[in-house]
This record gives C-alpha cells, sequence and structure tokens, in this order.
C-alpha cells in the first residue's frame, strides 16, 4: 500500500515537471486543475481524430488546422504517425505552447488538447419577427367528473389564439383609400 503511493506521488511530480515546462515562465499556458484535466479527459474519450500530423512534422499547415479546430470544438484529439515519444511529447508541448491550449493527454500516438471556444457574436436583427410559440389549451369537458383535454397548439408570428382556443390570423393592414393618403400628406 505504501508503494503504490509512493508511486503515485511520483507519478503526480513527474506530470507536475512535465507540465511546468510548457511556457517560458515555468508555468503552462493554461493551468487546469487535476480534476479539470479529468473532466476533459473523459469529455475527449469519445472524440475521433481530427488533426493528422504526418512524417513532416508540426508544419504551418498542420498547426493553423489545429487552431481552426480549437475555434470550432474547444477540445480535440490529434494522432501523430511518429513511433518516437520524444518526440510526440516534444509536439504536444509546441501545440499547447503555440495555440495557447492546455495539454490534456499524451496517449500512445493519440494527443488531446483543450482550449475555451470563444464566444460567437450574435447579432440582433431590428425587424426580425417573433417565432413560433407552441401554448398548451385546456379545454374543459361539459360533464364535470373528467379530466381537461390538453392541446398544444402552434402559434406564428402572425396569428393569435382567440378565448375559445382557436387560431386567427391577423387581419392584413387595409391600403387607404386616395382620399385619406391625400390627408395624411
Amino acid at each position: 500500500m505504501l508503494r503504490a503511493a509512493v508511486f503515485a506521488l511520483e507519478a503526480a511530480w513527474r506530470v507536475e515537471r512535465l507540465l511546468s515546462t510548457l511556457d517560458n515562465t515555468g508555468m503552462p499556458a493554461i493551468q487546469l486543475t487535476p480534476a479539470e484535466r479529468k473532466v476533459h479527459r473523459a469529455e475527449a474519450h469519445h472524440l475521433d481524430p481530427i488533426v493528422m500530423v504526418g512524417g513532416d512534422g508540426l508544419t504551418p499547415a498542420v498547426k493553423k488546422e489545429a487552431d481552426a479546430a480549437l475555434k470550432a470544438h474547444g477540445l480535440i484529439k490529434v494522432r501523430v504517425f511518429s513511433d518516437d515519444r520524444l518526440a510526440r511529447d516534444a509536439m504536444l508541448r509546441e501545440l499547447a505552447e503555440e495555440l495557447d491550449a492546455a495539454p490534456i493527454q499524451h496517449i500512445g500516438k493519440l494527443l488531446v488538447l483543450w482550449r475555451p471556444k470563444p464566444e460567437k457574436e450574435r447579432v440582433v436583427d431590428e425587424d426580425r419577427m417573433p417565432g413560433p410559440r407552441d401554448i398548451k389549451v385546456l379545454k374543459y369537458s361539459k360533464r364535470g367528473g373528467q379530466r381537461p383535454e390538453i392541446k398544444t397548439l402552434r402559434v406564428l408570428g402572425n396569428q393569435r389564439l382567440t378565448p375559445g382556443g382557436t387560431i386567427k390570423r391577423a387581419k392584413a393592414k387595409r391600403p387607404l383609400s386616395a382620399k385619406k393618403r391625400n390627408q395624411s400628406d
């Protein structure tokens, strides 16, 4: 039991030492707690590799694709077709540094990187009409002992719901007569 605890502490120390070399300041670009790293590893388990690193290594095109994938997904897997473990470690560190990402895992030939996804800017369209609404209508029975009937109705932007529970279209505005148009000018 004591050996297992010592082994776990040594492994944790090795991981911290590896991660501390990711930035020139001695700290990784994005600091994650072990619990956060564990959550991201679990999320990445079912992912397929998005970026493939071939025999040429980390080319600018590979870095550009990895950056685009991080912007789109936030959490990515990278497959490295290299048999050299030290080279794969160096690639993980280099990708994490240059892309401002956190290294999550290096297992076999797969590297997992995470970076928070940037917030998308939402453009507010002033002329946009409201979309459809789903409204539940209760129709009570004429006999007192029965449950009310529940109907879900979809009301579009140009429609309204009457007190009786039916849908009516909004009336189109009538065109102004020539006399009223002349008066308004």
